[in-house]
């Protein structure tokens, strides 16, 4: 079985690097789709031989997954973010399925993984960060929707199943960065909202997200 890993972008430069190491060895191809970086993106993927990279204007978050899919040369699909990394044992256990299966031809099948995410330095494993359950390696006709918080669109009698070892996730090194990313999608949400006639709460929408992290990593002590 052959894997095309797919990654979509924006001024990773932090990043990216690391992410393409990991996948070294592992999969066939790395599709990379970048929304028009400003920084040093695209000069480090030029170094690895292994990625394709193209340019694409943003469309939104399923409509850009969606959009890279189709770019791969493969039928098997490795979703990953700029700022994950496959442990070893997730490695392992992709290069397992690799020699099992001829290809993921049939849509039926999704392998899912557990994220660990890593918050200002430090692995979250309480607080409901952990085990983080993605679904990640799937067939290409298999498509994402949603505007913001994406997920996989599939038929009720696929068949999930989960690999083993950790997808680390590398995602804010400061709370001042988490704090951006949280007005980002707040005003994503409510754009969303209001296109569809939605009647929303001005301080609901800013007061959730910041009472979500305060109760997870203080309260229930991350």
């Amino acid at each position: 079985m052959q894997i095309s890993a797919v990654i979509i972008t924006f001024n990773e430069e932090k990043n990216i690097e690391r992410c393409i190491n990991s996948l070294q060895g592992v999969v066939d191809e790395i599709i990379i789709v970048d929304s028009l970086s400003t920084d040093k993106t695209q000069e480090i993927c030029s170094k690895y031989d292994l990625v394709k990279f193209y340019t694409q204007e943003w469309l939104g978050y399923s409509t850009q997954k969606n959009y890279a899919n189709k770019l791969a040369s493969f039928d098997t699909i490795l979703s990953i973010d700029a700022d994950e990394v496959l442990s070893f044992e997730l490695k392992q256990s992709i290069l397992t399925i690799k020699a099992q299966y001829d290809n993921i031809s049939n849509p039926n099948i999704i392998f899912s993984v557990k994220r660990l995410t890593n918050y200002c330095g430090s692995w979250i494993k309480h607080c409901g960060w952990y085990p983080d359950i993605k679904k990640r390696i799937f067939n290409k006709s298999i498509q994402w929707v949603g505007d913001i918080h994406e997920e996989l669109l599939y038929l009720p009698s696929t068949k999930i199943k989960l690999l083993e070892g950790d997808l680390y996730h590398y995602s804010f090194h400061t709370t001042s960065d988490h704090i951006k990313q949280v007005e980002k999608f707040t005003d994503l949400t409510a754009k969303q909202a209001f296109e569809k006639g939605k009647m929303i709460s001005c301080f609901g929408i800013w007061f959730r997200p910041k009472w979500k992290f305060f109760r997870d990593y203080i309260l229930l002590r991350g």
